[in-house]
């Protein structure tokens, strides 16, 4: 069984920094990309920052400059540093990892975190 287990949201004024963890665990073969997503309340879910296996990254317009993700492979858990926050960056924010499984290490499979709360204050 997989399970990627967030950490690190929490309430925050305008202009502050958080750090987001995912950690993942279970019978993993390799890791393959890993990402970050929000949805605010009533809107879509939305691409914040991704990260390949070889640390190449990409990040939405919104959050370039004052983001980072970043990830340790040896702990099989990527971060998300977030600074200057902004009132329009509250959301849940959800982690993702693309992954190949020892018990069928030619397929890749996407898997979700639980969603962490991250609240910016005016």
């Amino acid at each position: 069984q997989v399970q990627l287990v967030e950490s690190g949201g929490g309430l925050v004024q305008a202009g502050g920094s958080l750090r987001l963890s995912c950690a993942v665990s279970g019978s993993i073969f390799s890791i393959n990309t890993m990402a970050w997503y929000r949805q605010a309340p009533g809107k879509q879910r939305e691409l914040v920052a991704r990260i390949s296996s070889g640390g190449t990254t990409n990040y939405a317009d919104s959050v370039k400059g004052r983001f980072t993700i970043s990830r340790d492979n040896a702990k099989n858990t990527q971060y998300l540093q977030m600074n200057s926050l902004k009132p329009e960056d509250t959301a849940v924010y959800y982690c993702n990892a693309d992954l190949r499984l020892i018990r069928d290490s030619g397929s890749i499979y996407r898997y979700w975190g639980q969603g962490t709360q991250v609240t910016v204050s005016s």
